[in-house]
């Protein structure tokens, strides 16, 4: 049995923490943060509930690998919520929405727009193709050569190919204009095939439950305690440096942003990694949100995108979880993307007079457009809370407020980054960083992969853990 100190309590270090334990290693993480989970978070304002994270979780579906990780990890504990479709875009009376039924969707697009016919059977099809290579399906191999075409595309490109305005707005405005085509694919093929769902409870609820799961294995959690270096003696790693003193271990995990993980093993970390900050192919971005208390009726359920004149939003209401509301109401969240350097503006303004205008104003220009988009809903709205890229990187350290790692553009396939750090010989990555476009599957992934590995060099070394002395 090994001793593995684990550095970071989010997705990623969690999963490692647990697939630890259940080698029969002894895990111990710490987290810098009062609550376990990273950016799998919520928090409580004024009797309503606002969840931060999970618009969908990929490996839903019972049939997948995805989907025995997060059980494993016991992160669907509380069951699944399965929303009848995963975004909708209106333009007067006219509405296209992701169905979960794929061919109510190529009907739904059709009777929007006959002559793009034959582009929407194209899209259908990748998406079916998608499933095949996904294992959603049982369809030959063959069709999975039409995603070929989607990999050299971006969204914005796709939405092109179709002559209707709202299909295209459908097409473009969901992740971003300029994210390869081939992800919106992947994301229509999982959610279609019931893998791409929400954790019953919400974002706080599941990081709770993977948490709970974890120390029930015996794993032990510090949590609001910051890991300030990790020590080492040439390429061997021997402790941990923490506010509270110092920890020995024989393997040691780095679960978070690569910037604080090199700052932490005084070491550069692979070169693979390094070069992605510097790939034009791949974009840093974050996003600034709103959440407001409805005591009115929305006129739609999940999500709705809104384009306007000043660009593209999401809402997002939660009528599927109750008690994230008292009785008769609604939590409504707007969320809006950006780009590397808007939100590196708002981290360098965090704390100043100017940053907390800038968050009034966000909230009114908001509820301004919501109103204009549903006017049955003005004088319906209380501010609950407002949150930008400087909030994600206070609480999480994430370069740029990032949540996610990177969005990709169109001809970028992405590939794992693998877990070991050059010259050190016990010290391991286990982050969402290391296979864009991250995300909680991809966090979690990557700590069991560093957790499997520490089990492969036990065996191998036959090491003799500190524990034992």
């Amino acid at each position: 049995m090994a001793r593995v100190i684990i550095t970071g309590g989010g997705v990623s270090g969690l999963s490692a923490g647990i697939y630890a334990r259940l080698s029969g290693h002894e895990a111990v993480i710490y987290e810098a943060h009062s609550v376990p989970g990273g950016n799998l978070t919520g928090w409580d304002r004024g009797g309503y509930h606002i969840d931060n994270c999970v618009h969908w979780l990929t490996g839903t579906n019972e049939k997948t690998d995805g989907y025995r990780m997060w059980e494993t990890l016991g992160a669907l504990g509380a069951g699944v919520r399965r929303q009848p479709a995963l975004y909708s875009v209106s333009d007067g009376d006219r509405r296209v929405s992701l169905h979960r039924d794929v061919e109510k969707l190529r009907s739904e697009m059709k009777s929007i727009c006959p002559r793009d016919g034959k582009e929407i059977d194209r899209l259908i099809g990748a998406i079916k193709a998608a499933q095949t290579f996904c294992g959603l399906c049982d369809a030959p191999k063959a069709t999975e050569l039409r995603l070929l075409p989607y990999l050299f595309m971006s969204a914005r490109d796709l939405s092109k190919r179709f002559s209707d305005p709202l299909l295209k707005t459908f097409i473009s405005s969901f992740l971003s204009p300029g994210f390869g085509s081939i992800a919106l694919i992947f994301v229509y093929a999982n959610f279609c095939a019931g893998n791409a769902d929400l954790p019953a409870g919400g974002s706080l609820a599941t990081a709770r439950r993977m948490a709970e799961r974890f120390t029930s294995l015996g794993g032990t959690l510090h949590t609001g305690v910051r890991v300030l270096k990790i020590c080492r003696d040439g390429k061997t790693a021997r402790s941990v440096l923490t506010e509270r003193g110092e920890d020995a271990g024989d393997f040691f995990v780095i679960a978070a942003d690569p910037a604080a993980a090199e700052a932490l093993c005084g070491a550069p970390l692979p070169a693979a990694l390094r070069r992605m900050g510097t790939n034009k192919k791949l974009m840093k971005f974050s996003s600034v949100h709103c959440a407001f208390a409805c005591s009115a009726p929305l006129p739609f359920r999940g999500d709705e995108v809104v384009v306007d004149g000043d660009g593209c939003f999401t809402l997002r209401e939660y009528s599927h979880e109750p008690e994230f509301a008292p009785e008769g109401g609604n939590v409504l969240q707007s969320i809006a993307f950006c780009g590397e350097s808007d939100a590196d503006e708002f981290i360098a303004r965090a704390g100043s007079d100017a940053y907390k205008r800038a968050k009034q104003m966000i909230a009114s220009r908001m509820y301004g457009r919501i109103v204009r988009k549903y006017p049955q809903l003005s004088g319906s709205l209380d501010l609950l809370d407002v949150w930008t890229p400087a909030t994600y990187a206070r609480f999480t350290g994430g370069t740029s407020g990032c949540y996610m790692s990177y969005a990709f553009g169109s001809g970028y396939i992405p590939r794992r980054i693998g877990c070991r750090i050059p010259g050190l010989d016990n010290v391991l990555l286990a982050t969402q960083w290391q296979m864009p476009p991250g995300g909680l599957p991809t966090a979690a992934l990557s700590g069991r992969i560093a957790a499997e590995q520490i089990d492969s060099m036990c065996r191998t070394r036959r090491t003799r853990s500190v524990a034992a002395n």
